[in-house]
C-alpha cells in the first residue's frame, strides 16, 4: 500500500505547504487581514508622537527658562509655590468644597 502512495508523497507534501503560507499569507501576522488594524495602530501612534514631540519642546522651552544661565523669576516663583503649598498675599484663593 505504501509502495503505491510513495510517487504521489512529495506532490501531496508541496501541496500543503502551498496551503499553509496560502492561509499565512491572508490571516497571519502580517496577512492581508490585519492590514486595516497595521493601519489604523500606525495612525494611532503617529497621533502620540507628536503629542510628545510637542510636550518634549514646552518642556524644553520651561527648562531653559528655569537654568542658570536664563532664570526666570516669574517661572521659578510659580514652580516655588506649587511645590511648597503657599500663595501670594496678592493671589485671589477661590476655596472649593469637595463632597
Amino acid at each position: 500500500m505504501f509502495a503505491q502512495l510513495r510517487p504521489y508523497l512529495p506532490s501531496a507534501l508541496f501541496a500543503l505547504l502551498i496551503f499553509y503560507f496560502g492561509v499565512q499569507a491572508i490571516t497571519g501576522e502580517r496577512g492581508m487581514l490585519k492590514g486595516a488594524r497595521r493601519e489604523e495602530t500606525l495612525t494611532t501612534r503617529t497621533k502620540q508622537l507628536e503629542d510628545l514631540r510637542a510636550e518634549r519642546i514646552e518642556l524644553e522651552a520651561r527648562v531653559r527658562l528655569l537654568s542658570d544661565s536664563n532664570l526666570s523669576r516669574d517661572l521659578l516663583e510659580e514652580r516655588a509655590r506649587a511645590v511648597l503649598g503657599f500663595a501670594d498675599p496678592r493671589d485671589y484663593v477661590i476655596r472649593i468644597s469637595r463632597r
